[in-house]
C-alpha cells in the first residue's frame, strides 16, 4: 500500500505521534521529522529554550524541501502554518487523557530517571508542571496546545484529514491509515471553524 509522500501527524502530548511516524518511516521509507527538533534549541535538560519563530520555520522548510517522502510528527499550529499547503495527508490522533498521562509519566522516568522527577528531585517541579499542562489539553483554550486549538487549526486545512480516536496500538493505527487510502474514508475540513494561531509548547 503506497502512502502519500508528505504526511503530518499531530495530537496532544503523549498521543503517540512520534511512534506512529517512526512506524511509517520504517515500513514505507519516509524520512521521519519532528517539530520539537525545530521548535526547541538543544539544551540539557531539553525543552528549556524556544528558537525564534523565523528561525524554526526556516529550518523546517529547509528540512522538508530536501526530504521527500517525509512524515512530520508534532504540533506546529501557528508558527508552521506556511508549510501546511505541502501536506498530502494530515493524521489527527485523539487518545484518552488518562492513557496519555500514563505514557508521559513513563516517558519522563525513562528520559530523566525516577530520582530526578520524584519529590525533592531536581526536575520534580518541571515534571509536575508538564503533566498539569498536558492534562489540560481537553479543556484548554486557544492560547495553549489544546483540543480547541487543534480543531480550529484543522478547520482551515485544505487537504485530506484522517482522525484516529482511541487507545490503538501503533500497528493498528498504521493499518487504519493504509486502509483509508482510496476508500473514501478521508475528509477535508473546509466547512469547519476558521483557524487560530498559537505557538505549541512541549
Amino acid at each position: 500500500m503506497q502512502l502519500p509522500n508528505r504526511i503530518h501527524i499531530f495530537g496532544a502530548s503523549g498521543s503517540g505521534t512520534t511512534s506512529l511516524a517512526s512506524a511509517i518511516a520504517s515500513k514505507h521509507g519516509h524520512r521521519r521529522l519532528d517539530t520539537d527538533n525545530f521548535f526547541w534549541v538543544p539544551t540539557n535538560p531539553p525543552y528549556q529554550e524556544k528558537r525564534p519563530r523565523d528561525q524554526r520555520l526556516a529550518l523546517l522548510q529547509q528540512a522538508l524541501l530536501g526530504s521527500v517522502p517525509w512524515v512530520l510528527s508534532g504540533s506546529l499550529c501557528g508558527w508552521g502554518d506556511p508549510v501546511t499547503p505541502q501536506f498530502d495527508l494530515v493524521v489527527f490522533l485523539v487518545v484518552p487523557t488518562p492513557v496519555r498521562l500514563a505514557r508521559l509519566q513513563a516517558r519522563e522516568i525513562e528520559r530523566y530517571g525516577h530520582q530526578a522527577i520524584a519529590a525533592g528531585g531536581k526536575l520534580h517541579k518541571a515534571h509536575i508542571e508538564f503533566l498539569d499542562w498536558a492534562g489540560r489539553y481537553d479543556t484548554g483554550g486557544l492560547e495553549m496546545r489544546s483540543r480547541a486549538l487543534h480543531e480550529a487549526w484543522l478547520a482551515a486545512l485544505p487537504g485530506p484529514i484522517l482522525r484516529l480516536e482511541g487507545d490503538w496500538s501503533v500497528g493498528e493505527q498504521l493499518a487504519q491509515i493504509e486502509a483509508s487510502m482510496g476508500t473514501g474514508l478521508l475528509t477535508t475540513a473546509c466547512s469547519r471553524r476558521p483557524s487560530a494561531a498559537a505557538d505549541t509548547v512541549r
